[in-house]
């Protein structure tokens, strides 16, 4: 898709739930403006109760546990959400090494894929932690970012919780939408297609971002099935 792409001129993006909310722009204005101090440690939560469990079509439950079709479980399903993220907070930056542990705590139901997956994701002077799974008692894509002089925790698309190095408390925001054209993803690709929006390099949608998403996720079926940290060159 991206040699395609590339020799062709067109635009690939991506769409995530998360790229819309505007609880992880705030937090990513924090991070630039570098509210939080050098960032430490990143955390990023998704998933649901399963896919079974919550009644996904059969055409698409058949698609999502198929190995070659989906390439793996709940570590490819949401596991993308967190290194999207991530990528995109630290300006594209490139782990060094992706070390990961998938799991299939209902084999019974879903036997040829991970239902659960924790991946660690080493960086020079921070670390990023992604848990993917299809076993939380209920759905969730949350954030926690912290840095060396404060934190913040991105709950869903709308309350932010902040603590910085003078707060004596965390406090707690609540955020409205983000403002058209970037409400709606459909609105966007419109905008990318006509030219009136540019996306930014490792932008949350941008082909560089997400082939960087493909990569650790790749690295992170490779630790698991080894034991090993993967080395990424």
């Amino acid at each position: 898709m991206q040699a395609l792409a590339t020799k062709y001129n067109i635009q690939l993006i991506t769409n995530y739930e998360t790229t819309w909310y505007a609880t992880n722009h705030k937090v990513k204005a924090m991070v630039d403006q570098n509210e939080l101090g050098q960032l430490r440690k990143m955390v990023v939560r998704d998933g649901h109760e399963g896919p079974k469990e919550i009644g996904v079509s059969p055409e698409f439950l058949a698609w999502l546990t198929n190995p070659k079709l989906n390439g793996g479980g709940a570590v490819i399903d949401f596991g993308c959400y967190g290194a999207n993220l991530i990528t995109w907070l630290t300006h594209g930056k490139r782990p060094t090494s992706v070390t990961a542990v998938l799991q299939h705590v209902k084999p019974n139901m879903y036997p040829k894929v991970d239902d659960e997956a924790i991946i660690i994701l080493e960086y020079p002077d921070m670390q990023g932690v992604i848990q993917a799974s299809w076993n939380w008692p209920f759905g969730r894509k949350d954030m926690e970012v912290y840095g060396a002089t404060g934190y913040v925790y991105s709950d869903n698309r709308s309350t932010l919780r902040i603590r910085l190095q003078n707060d004596k408390d965390e406090h707690e925001e609540k955020l409205k939408d983000r403002e058209a054209p970037f409400n709606d993803p459909f609105a966007v690709l419109a905008g990318v297609v006509t030219k009136q929006i540019k996306l930014e390099p490792y932008d949350l949608s941008s082909h560089e971002n997400n082939m960087l998403v493909v990569e650790i996720l790749e690295a992170a079926i490779q630790s698991s099935k080894t034991g090993k940290k993967v080395i990424l060159k």
